[in-house]
């Protein structure tokens, strides 16, 4: 049988699918997925003024007291957070295992709205101090797996004080540590309102950075999306992909700060919650502009504390913090602030029920394809192909790594021993 006839000859096709070829490379690239390694669920902040080696385990010590006092047992953690008896009998005791082991596991040094103002020789103290603290956790191996600090913005009235304690703390840290740098170290820089900005963040870390022998890029940034113009350009460009395409391959997260992104729209005080629309629109285009890309998302803090005398107020603080948490999982949301210990019990109650809930059908699916075939394999109404299966190992990835699954909640052999 004669071969069949196509117009296009193999010298026509051959410009036309390298153009194709060479535009995957760059969109493979750009758009590498979701990273393997260890995500943090949560970070805490911390004023700068009161940050210690040991800090972690003195949050985690108070973290674990709250949770026993507020949250003594499963039926408890039911009745604040609403979450049906059978999973908080199985909740409880993994949260309580979790704040006793590693209660915190991203902490971010802060030198802007949880320290305030200061005069210049304070804040130079407390910068330098804050670095040898972060010297001696390393050396004592007491810091939280992921670490970083939150400098001032980078606006008129803040650039030189900002740019002064970046510089204050890598300086002393790096010499205290003879250049060795925290895993999972990062710098937060708050209230991005234009792309120049990250591009000057990035232009100190690398003149920092060179100076110190430090490989380019060794010093990750986040950034803060507190203004509307870190939504929306002037121009109309959407600025999230902007912002991080400014950090030059440094940003690693973009993180919501609700209260300034809903007063800088307009919001009374009265309306300047974590779920407001406002916020919902912000981490959507976020999510649109970074998906795929690598850059991670984090909701922002509840404000509301479970302090004070007034047991009611502590619960219903809890309970609304639970509530949030779950909300951002729902949605696709996986990290968050939390401003207190106290806030830890509720935050690793929300993944944890997040995950425990999830975990059956997880766990079928991914066995199945496991036990079916190497390509893809249909499983009732839902088609599992290699990239939903990679998906669902990173489900499980992440859940033992936040201490939410055990290991023998995942299939056998379908995550790396270790993790």
């Amino acid at each position: 049988m004669a071969a069949p006839k196509t117009t296009l000859t193999p010298e026509a096709l051959a410009p036309i699918l390298a153009a194709l070829d060479d535009a995957e490379e760059a969109y493979t690239s750009e758009y590498p997925g979701i990273p393997e390694g260890r995500r943090p669920v949560h970070v805490l902040y911390g004023g700068a003024d009161r940050f210690q080696a040991e800090t972690a385990s003195k949050m985690g010590t108070l973290a674990l007291k709250s949770f026993g006092e507020l949250l003594p047992d499963a039926a408890a953690l039911a009745r604040v957070t609403g979450m049906p008896a059978a999973l908080a009998e199985a909740v409880r005791p993994r949260v309580a295992e979790k704040l006793t082991r590693e209660a915190v596991e991203d902490f971010r040094i802060d030198f802007e709205d949880g320290y305030g103002p200061r005069p210049d020789a304070e804040e130079d103290a407390h910068a330098v101090g804050a670095a040898l603290e972060t010297a001696t956790g390393l050396s004592r191996g007491s810091l939280p797996p992921f670490l970083g600090i939150r400098v001032k913005p980078l606006c008129r009235a803040d650039m030189a004080r900002s740019s002064r304690t970046l510089d204050l703390y890598l300086t002393a840290l790096l010499k205290a540590t003879r250049g060795r740098l925290p895993a999972g170290f990062v710098v937060t820089l708050p209230k991005v309102a234009f792309p120049e900005q990250v591009l000057a963040l990035s232009d100190l870390l690398e003149r920092i950075e060179r100076a110190h022998v430090l490989a380019s890029g060794s010093v990750a940034v986040e950034l803060l999306l507190e203004t509307p113009t870190a939504l929306v350009a002037p121009d109309g460009a959407v600025s999230p992909r902007l912002l991080v395409q400014a950090a030059r391959g440094r940003c690693v997260g973009l993180h919501l700060g609700p209260y300034d992104m809903t007063a800088s729209v307009g919001v009374d005080v009265g309306g300047q919650t974590l779920d407001h629309p406002a916020c919902a629109f912000a981490l959507r285009l976020a999510a649109a502009a970074v998906s795929g890309t690598g850059v991670e998302l984090s909701d922002g803090p509840v404000a509301a504390l479970p302090l004070g005398q007034d047991r009611a107020a502590a619960e219903a603080a809890l309970g609304l913090h639970y509530r949030q948490v779950r909300r951002a999982l729902n949605e696709g949301v996986h990290r968050g602030w939390d401003l207190h210990p106290a806030q830890l019990g509720t935050r690793y109650a929300a993944v944890y029920a997040h995950y425990l809930e999830a975990l059956p059908a997880a766990r079928e699916r991914l066995t199945r394809f496991v036990e079916g075939r190497a390509k893809a394999v249909a499983a009732g109404t839902v088609f599992d192909d290699a990239a939903t299966v990679r998906g669902l190992t990173n489900f499980f990835r992440q859940g033992l790594a936040c201490g939410a699954l055990r290991a023998e909640d995942a299939p056998a052999g379908t995550v790396p021993a270790g993790v």
